[in-house]
């Protein structure tokens, strides 16, 4: 009974024997009440294990008393003397004395380095957030993390076990369930190519380079159901050698067979003439498309260097600086715009660039009412500032307000085409027709202004003509039914040569096109299955693939070619991606079993991605801009080089995390040497 009094049976439940059970982790121990102590204390100890789930100041305390008990050892033996003399009323001061300023507590002997810092009490909710918040600044993890939907699934998980879970080690991850999830992701991509026979695939090339010439290339293989992340190839020792990469482009077309795949997909960072060239020789029915996505960004690129659109864009930035490079200003800002951003960060500087004179436009009055409110002119801690009155004169512009609107207007059917292009999801039947638009709606802007309209249409008509354009776009539009029995559209007449063309190299054998003209009559006339009321109600409804699957049957060799063309995308961008990992695959430095382990590890994240974006897909979701602001862009950085601290002293109270760009959080606080998945 004696030993029952000792305080730490108040966090245990003494069993038969000399067994007791942890009341934080219900863990089992053998040992009796001092092996719980090694366990309630987190300390290394012989065959202990810590406690999960212990409070902090749980552990203090226990820590306090085994650091005690070392110090009776340390006193009981050789110092009885000592002992007896302290007695003695004569000694009593000089011995305070001693324990006041020499003699280090028992918790110093222990931890002569460490400060105990006891957090005050918490409800469990607390302390689950507490511990769940030292993980991420420990480790060092990006904000963001918390947003991903397997996070909460994995709290969910491990509350399902109960106490007393003991997470997977280290080597188990590495091994055991990097081999596991490999093995599911691999299977899932096996299910998806079953579709292929019918719908084809398209096989992406994105491209990434250096000033260091450094080349990286990712294959992803893309079809209706989902886009997959191939494998990533490190091509800097031959990118400008066309045979060898010709080599390249042939092994990955045989990965998917060459009667699967219908186009291949590249930027212009390609030798792309010689490499296109090597295709359509030797494979007579893949196409070789340019990126719609990299093609548009060229173009929005291109009007941002038009004279006075880069003015206006440079006057929008000293506004967004001066307020996002000031904690009091960016909270007066959030004040007055109801807690929304002043700026859009998009997949690309120029989509930025556009993105953020949207979002400006539409807090004008709001703009001009904060920078005359009393709350701003009274505040010198910022009113009388050079940029200051240089941000009013700018908001005062009228002119600058027209250019702005302006600006907006003839980049938001560009933006729109982007949109429509970048979700990942089969396209390549509207982009001629959204383009077409695109274009109408400058000549219709500008319907006073020839000169201008001539400037953005000249631009806009050479990076079509130069890089976009593919017959396989005109062919898709011909056979998409919201397109062919649109009595609006003008130019089916113009596309109807492509649209053969195509049908010759998809059809090679005459026999093969025996009937191809009566089923293009019937397609085009809507006559048979094409004109039961179902079809007709369905042409603008349904996607165009879809469409002819269920309503084709009357052409049913047209219907074969037709699915085909219209399941491909003709884009590659699908989701922000991360080149570091790639480098890091592909580091001469690592050995091996590194990179092997790396590349799975990248195909596991990389595939994840892409499914959570299938996934995730509303109509509230944009895909060309990101959920936080880049704090390192033109829009907000004034000096070339800021330091971290600079970097952070621009929030203030102002920092909240809808306005840390948690994507640089990494980079500009911890550097980016360190090494991912700690490899």
């Amino acid at each position: 009974m004696v030993r029952e009094k000792d305080v730490c049976w108040e966090y245990a439940e003494k069993l038969d024997g000399n067994k007791v059970r942890c009341k934080f982790c219900q863990r089992v121990l053998n040992g009796g009440i001092s092996r719980l102590k090694h366990h309630l204390s987190r300390l290394p100890s012989k065959g202990v294990n810590p406690c999960s789930k212990v409070r902090d100041d749980v552990t203090d305390r226990v820590r306090t008393i085994i650091a005690s008990k070392e110090e009776v050892k340390e006193t009981s033996s050789g110092k009885k003397q000592k002992l007896v003399e302290v007695k003695s009323p004569g000694n009593v001061s000089a011995s305070k004395a001693l324990i006041s300023f020499d003699t280090p507590t028992p918790i110093q002997k222990v931890f002569p380095n460490v400060t105990p810092m006891v957090p005050p009490p918490l409800n469990n909710q607390e302390n689950a957030e507490r511990n769940i918040a030292l993980f991420f600044f420990e480790n060092k993890l990006d904000f963001s993390i918390a947003r991903s939907s397997s996070y909460q699934l994995m709290i969910d998980a491990i509350a399902k076990c109960g106490p007393g879970f003991i997470g997977p080690s280290a080597e188990t991850l590495k091994t055991t369930w990097l081999e596991r999830i490999k093995s599911e992701m691999s299977l899932q991509s096996k299910d998806i190519e079953k579709e292929w026979t019918t719908t084809g695939c398209t096989i992406i090339a994105d491209t990434w380079t250096d000033n260091k010439s450094r080349a990286l290339i990712n294959f992803l293989v893309s079809s209706p159901s989902r886009t997959f992340f191939h494998k990533s190839v490190d091509a800097s020792a031959y990118f400008k050698n066309t045979k060898c990469l010709a080599d390249l482009f042939d092994s990955v077309i045989q990965d998917f067979g060459p009667e699967n795949v219908v186009q291949i997909i590249m930027d212009s960072s390609f030798n792309y003439t010689g490499v296109a060239n090597h295709i359509l020789q030797n494979y007579a029915t893949i196409f070789v498309s340019p990126c719609a996505s990299q093609c548009l960004n060229l173009i929005l690129e291109e009007f941002s260097k038009v004279d006075w659109v880069n003015r206006c864009i440079l006057q929008a930035q000293t506004i967004s600086k001066f307020i996002y490079n000031n904690a009091s200003m960016l909270d007066l800002m959030k004040k007055f715009t109801g807690g929304q951003e002043l700026i859009r960060t998009g997949i690309t500087k120029s989509v930025s660039n556009f993105l953020s004179l949207q979002s400006m436009l539409k807090q004008r009055s709001r703009l001009k009412h904060m920078f005359n409110s009393p709350e701003y002119c009274t505040n010198s801690s910022y009113a009388n500032k050079t940029q200051s009155i240089s941000c009013i004169s700018i908001v005062e512009d009228n002119d600058f307000w027209r250019a702005v609107e302006e600006s907006v207007a003839i980049s938001e059917p560009f933006l729109k085409v982007l949109r429509e292009v970048s979700g990942g999801k089969p396209s390549v039947g509207f982009i001629y027709e959204l383009m077409t638009r695109a274009k109408e709606s400058i000549r219709t802007y500008y319907i006073m202004d020839e000169n201008k309209c001539k400037t953005f249409l000249d631009i806009v008509d050479r990076k079509w003509r130069d890089q976009l354009h593919s017959p396989l776009h005109a062919a898709a539009a011909f056979l998409n039914p919201g397109i062919q029995y649109n009595p609006e559209i003008k130019f089916l007449t113009s596309i109807k040569e492509d649209f053969f063309k195509v049908l010759e190299k998809l059809l090679p054998m005459p026999e093969m096109r025996r009937d191809i003209t009566s089923q293009i009559f019937t397609f085009t006339k809507a006559t048979g299955m094409f004109g039961c009321s179902l079809a007709m109600e369905a042409r603008d409804v349904v996607s165009p693939g879809l469409w002819w699957e269920q309503y084709g049957d009357s052409a049913p060799v047209l219907q074969r070619v037709a699915i085909r063309i219209l399941s491909q995308v003709c884009s590659s961008f699908t989701f922000e991606r991360h080149w570091s990992a790639f480098q890091q695959i592909h580091s001469e430095k690592r050995n091996k079993i590194d990179r092997e382990t790396l590349n799975d590890l990248v195909y596991i994240n990389y595939n994840l991605k892409l499914a959570r974006q299938t996934r995730t897909k509303t109509l509230e979701a944009d895909p060309i801009q990101f959920d936080d602001i880049d704090m390192t862009s033109e829009w907000v950085e004034e000096s070339d080089n800021p330091s971290p601290t600079q970097w952070l002293d621009r929030f203030g109270s102002a920092l909240d995390g809808s306005d840390l760009n948690t994507r640089q959080f990494n980079a500009a606080i911890f550097g980016s040497n360190d090494h991912i998945f700690g490899l």
